[in-house]
């Protein structure tokens, strides 16, 4: 705070000595020049009251031009790095000092001069006047030092920024095409001529504007086309560059797939520049652009715009709270804990059964991100006492409910610990959050919970009955669930098993051709999370992400190979494996009897619904704890596939008899 306010009323920067004394310079010169060019015959004899005047200001006409520039904040940085503000600033800080010029003359009167009239043998004075500033001496100035001072400015620029040279590279350079004309293409090929030890060169640019056609940059670089296909592969064949960066960093995902797509038809290597999210994450602190290029990911182009929100905002109301994740240690819930830290909760109350999870999440919040108010606890979920036990002593205001298997062929082999695991213990920790006062509770759950047809899904479609009932039976406390698809590179996603089996040579298995899914990534999966905890009108809800559509699984594994360099089935061979037990063709994010409204989130979608008995959940789930309690694994698993089956045949009307009370569908 301290630095902030020296900065503002000291607008100047400790290494602007030099350019102070050049503006001073360039200022004294057009006011000279001014003059001199109003008065071409010299200032002396009848223009001497001119000279008088000229001599008498210049010495406070610098200092305040200097001080209006400064108070513009043209000396808060270094030349080099002047840009269109500062040359506006520029103008404006000289109008404004040609006022102030003219008005001081004009009160305070520098110079008079006073006529005389000679009569025989004596002389008469007059009365004196003041000498003002002609206004064709103004306009002069004005012009002269709006030419020097952003010439000067710009000269430094040009020169440090090797505009005056052509563009050169070190020898066997590769030619690079810049997917993007706009501040981003500029960018590279600014860092590329300035490091021609990179031998990366800049040839030319394409845009999705297509009236930026045939403009050229400062360099000399011309946009050569537009990144329509058609086009896009003319400028490709034309120019047969070594190399394509995509320089848009905010490009939607449609177009990165058109630019990777007709560059690996001509084997040419795509790169694409980091978005600013990246370049902060940067440990080395380094503002170098070609350094963190990176190769197109899958997430680049999933065709699907991603969710973006400001976590400080949507965030906001955790900030000086008890917040408490379950299953810290997991891809989502540490990416849950990274996100709600930068949020300045009270406490992060970190749990998870992993003891080495545990501990990478503690250490990165503590070490990289300097979060010192974390509290790690080894515990289970399942295990109702010490979970009682945790809650009374820390007191959580919300609850993030992330702990779950997520494997499916694991949990189709382990029913027993899926739904002790993902069903029984969602059901312990809502109630236990009621009993503790707990303000928010948020489960984690997924679209194979919807319509399920795997273990897994069932055991988090019962996870969503438990939550949902706990609403009804628990008012004190707030319930909502989170629902949504595969989340690229977590547990459980296909996107890292592709990736080691195209590390390995192959094959890459898919299950059936025909198979397709929905994808985001982690971060906006925590978002949403964060944003679902308090989004809710009513107690119980169900939100879920409006997630475009889905993706071919086996179009993503032919991607992933393309993205490594390889052609498919002639480097890498696809091998269809059959789907497993259970597995769906496609996934689906709501129920036949749930309707999707809209909430005040951009793309947060709530799935309504008619709500359960939770005299009825109790029965069902007491006949779900007997049969895990005998671990008996193949009656529970048939037991939990018709229970979580048939919510949509039976439940309405059972509920309605059972608590006529209960409230209707909204419409």
């Amino acid at each position: 705070m301290r630095r902030r306010i020296r900065s503002a009323a000291f607008p100047v920067h400790r290494h602007s000595v030099p350019q102070l004394l050049v503006d001073g310079i360039l200022v004294a010169l057009a006011y000279y020049l001014a003059f001199r060019l109003r008065f071409e015959e010299g200032l002396g004899g009848a223009n001497d009251r001119y000279g008088d005047l000229l001599t008498h200001t210049l010495p406070w006409v610098v200092p305040v031009t200097l001080v209006t520039l400064a108070a513009f904040g043209q000396y808060q940085r270094l030349w080099t790095f002047v840009g269109q503000r500062d040359y506006e600033a520029v103008v404006k800080a000289l109008i404004l000092t040609t006022l102030l010029i003219v008005g001081a003359i004009d009160f305070l009167h520098p110079v008079t001069t006073t006529p005389t009239v000679s009569y025989k043998h004596f002389t008469v004075a007059l009365q004196s006047s003041p000498v003002n500033l002609p206004g064709s001496v103004i306009v002069p100035f004005l012009l002269l030092a709006m030419a020097l001072l952003n010439g000067a400015r710009f000269l430094v620029h040009l020169v440090v920024e090797g505009r005056v040279r052509t563009v050169r590279s070190a020898k066997g350079a590769r030619d690079v095409l810049i997917v993007g004309g706009g501040d981003g293409g500029r960018l590279v090929v600014r860092e590329l001529i300035r490091n021609p030890q990179l031998r990366l060169r800049p040839v030319g640019f394409v845009d999705d504007d297509p009236r930026k056609v045939g403009m050229k940059d400062e360099h000399g670089l011309k946009v050569l086309g537009t990144t329509e296909s058609d086009d896009l592969a003319r400028v490709l064949d034309e120019v047969e560059p070594d190399e394509v960066v995509i320089a848009i960093p905010s490009a939607p995902g449609t177009l990165r797939a058109r630019v990777v797509a007709a560059s690996r038809e001509r084997g040419i290597q795509v790169r694409t520049t980091p978005t600013v999210f990246e370049l902060l994450r940067d440990s080395t602190g380094q503002l170098n652009v070609t350094r963190q290029l990176r190769e197109v990911r899958v997430e680049d182009i999933l065709g699907r715009e991603p969710v973006r929100m400001e976590i400080e905002r949507v965030g906001a109301y955790l900030s000086g709270k008890v917040v408490m994740v379950t299953g810290a240690g997991g891809s989502i819930g540490s990416e849950l804990c990274r996100q709600i830290a930068r949020v300045a909760p009270r406490a992060l109350v970190l749990v998870d059964h992993a003891e080495d999870n545990l501990f990478e999440i503690l250490r990165e919040l503590e070490e990289d991100r300097h979060f010192r108010m974390a509290v790690p606890v080894l515990a289970d979920c399942r295990e109702e006492e010490r979970m009682r036990e945790v809650l009374t002593e820390r007191r959580p205001d919300i609850v993030f409910h992330a702990a779950a298997y997520k494997h499916v062929t694991m949990m189709e082999v382990n029913p027993v610990e899926a739904i002790r695991n993902n069903a029984l213990a969602t059901r312990v920790m809502a109630r236990i959050a009621a009993e503790t006062q707990v303000g928010t509770f948020v489960l984690v759950s997924t679209d194979k919970a919807v319509k399920p047809a795997t273990v897994m899904g069932a055991s988090k479609a019962l996870a969503e009955w438990a939550v949902e009932a706990a609403a009804l039976r628990y008012p004190g406390t707030r319930y909502a669930t989170v629902r949504f698809g595969n989340v690229l590179g977590s547990s459980g996603s296909v996107v890292p098993i592709f990736r080691r089996q195209i590390a390995s040579g192959g094959p890459v298995t898919v299950t059936d051709p025909r198979m397709k899914r929905y994808f985001m990534t982690i971060p906006e999966a925590v978002q949403l999370i964060i944003r679902a905890g308090s989004l809710s009108e009513r107690s119980g809800e169900v939100f879920v992400l409006e997630m475009g559509e889905p993706v071919s699984i086996i179009e993503l594994a032919q991607t992933m190979i393309r993205l490594s360099g390889l052609d498919p089935d002639r480097d890498i061979a696809i091998e269809i494996v059959g789907a497993r037990p259970g597995e769906k063709l496609y996934e689906d994010l709501y129920n036949p009897y749930e309707r999707l409204q809209p909430t005040p989130a951009q793309k947060i979608l709530r799935a309504a619904r008619e709500p359960l008995d939770p005299q009825s959940v109790e029965r069902i789930f007491g006949e779900i704890n007997l049969l895990v309690l005998e671990g008996d694994a193949a009656a529970l698993a048939q037991h939990v596939g018709k229970l979580a089956s048939s919510r949509e045949a039976d439940r309405r009307p059972a509920a309605r008899e059972a608590n006529p009370d209960l409230p209707r569908l909204p419409t």
